[in-house]
């Protein structure tokens, strides 16, 4: 009877310590006796200790910061650059089976591939289509990844570090820039304006005593001010009154 009694002690302590919780994010990768069993699902799972064994495996997307890489573009320029990995596995089994350290392995790649791909650019395309290029180390890395299991969701570009002395000349070069548009936007000023007082000279040259008007017009706007000196204009119209009496 004891040793009945024994034996089920046995059992249970066995159970006890066989049992497993796999969570809802995790997947485990069962082996039995150094073999390859299968994927288990979350819950409470048996493994049996000595003859099985089970690696947990975190199914959620993982974010890893990718350090600063030195690159040289294609127009030869030095340049630091970082970034940002957003990665899940997506098969369990290959991540455990087909490389050693995912992670670590994931890492390594996205800098290499960022060296590379920074090189094929020259650096005004780098800066002015970050998207592109971390969409195409995207597309690199996660081909390459495929055969671990592992799928790459994004890849953004943060930092693009240059020298000092590119960034004085990028400086002085955006400044030449803005001084070339203050120029050309100035100049088409000046000739709207010259359009108008051609429009307006002939309007006034077109209708008889127009310009008489616009003369008396102004010498109204000038006596609200005392200020002002007021010279008083002929008018054309007058001048030429006088111009046909003398050619009679």
């Amino acid at each position: 009877m004891s040793g009945f009694i024994s034996l089920l002690i046995f059992i249970g302590v066995v159970l006890l310590i066989s049992i497993r919780q796999v969570n809802e994010y995790q997947r485990g990768v069962k082996f039995q006796l150094g073999k390859f069993k299968g994927v288990i699902k979350p819950g409470w799972r048996l493994v049996i200790p000595v003859f099985q064994s089970m690696t947990k495996v975190d199914m959620r997307v993982k974010a890893v910061d990718v350090p600063f890489q030195e690159a040289i573009t294609k127009d030869n320029i030095s340049a630091k650059i970082n970034a940002v990995i957003y990665y899940k596995v997506a098969d369990a089994s290959k991540a455990v089976l087909e490389v050693e350290n995912f992670w670590f392995a994931v890492s390594q790649l996205a800098q290499t591939t960022m060296r590379n791909v920074v090189g094929e650019l020259e650096l005004d395309e780098l800066l002015a289509n970050r998207e592109t290029a971390a969409q195409k180390i995207k597309e690199i890395v996660d081909t390459a990844t495929d055969p671990w299991g592992i799928k790459v969701e994004s890849v953004e570009l943060k930092d693009v570090i240059l020298p000092d002395e590119m960034q004085r000349t990028i400086a002085k070069q955006a400044e030449a820039e803005r001084e070339r548009r203050a120029v050309i936007i100035k100049s088409e000023g000046e000739v709207a304006a010259s359009q108008n007082l051609t429009d307006a000279a002939k309007k006034l040259a077109d209708q008889p005593g127009a310009l008489h008007l616009r003369t008396l017009n102004s010498l109204n706007d000038l006596s609200s001010d005392q200020s002002n000196t007021v010279i008083f204009a002929i008018p054309l119209e007058v001048l030429r009154a006088f111009e046909r009496v003398a050619t009679k």
